[in-house]
């Protein structure tokens, strides 16, 4: 089942996400809609929990959606913990699924170790870097109420207020089902 992402400018993706205590069949269902929904919504690579209405305190990525390799490689991550971060950074464009055609340069450490689990309960200790890396810090972001537009200079976040103030009122919309600021759904329209 696609789910309805949610507008970054709803409450819930400024709430800190809790752990994940029960591995259970409605944790199953959720990470599956996810998947369906990042790919079937658009060529995003991450969906965090809340981004989806939930404070559970997981996220998914597969870095194959829009590309060239269409064999999905996903990774389920539950209740992640960032335990460490690279000294070395890069700032690259990233967008989000919440906040509709919105792209900002952003720094980040290179290369992070992340401790997280899958649905099967096995516990992964892992050095990820490059684009992974980006990914998982950003869907980990997620999980602590932040977004990419807290990541940005003041000046760059100057700069986009106007663009993000359009997002917040509904002007600039997604081509997929979204939650708004409000609780109103916005459903994109289909073409015949």
């Amino acid at each position: 089942m696609i789910i309805p992402v949610y507008n970054c400018f709803h409450p819930i993706l400024r709430q800190e996400a809790v752990q994940i205590s029960e591995f259970n069949q409605r944790i199953a269902d959720l990470v599956a809609n996810m998947y369906e929904t990042l790919y079937n919504i658009s060529n995003g690579v991450g969906l965090a929990g809340n981004q989806v209405g939930s404070n559970d305190a997981l996220f998914i990525v597969d870095l194959n959606v829009g590309s060239d390799e269409e064999k999905p490689n996903p990774i389920t991550v539950i209740n992640p913990e960032i335990i460490y971060y690279s000294d070395e950074e890069s700032d690259e464009n990233e967008g989000c699924l919440s906040i509709p055609d919105f792209f900002e340069k952003v720094v980040r450490p290179e290369s992070i170790q992340i401790r997280y689990y899958d649905l099967d309960m096995k516990e992964y200790n892992r050095e990820v870097s490059g684009f992974l890396a980006r990914v998982m810090q950003h869907e980990f972001d997620h999980l602590k109420g932040k977004l990419i537009f807290d990541k940005i200079t003041p000046l760059r976040r100057a700069l986009a207020k106007s663009k993000l103030n359009k997002i917040k009122r509904g002007d600039i919309l997604p081509n997929y089902p979204m939650i708004m600021p409000d609780g109103t759904l916005i459903e994109p329209e289909v073409e015949e």
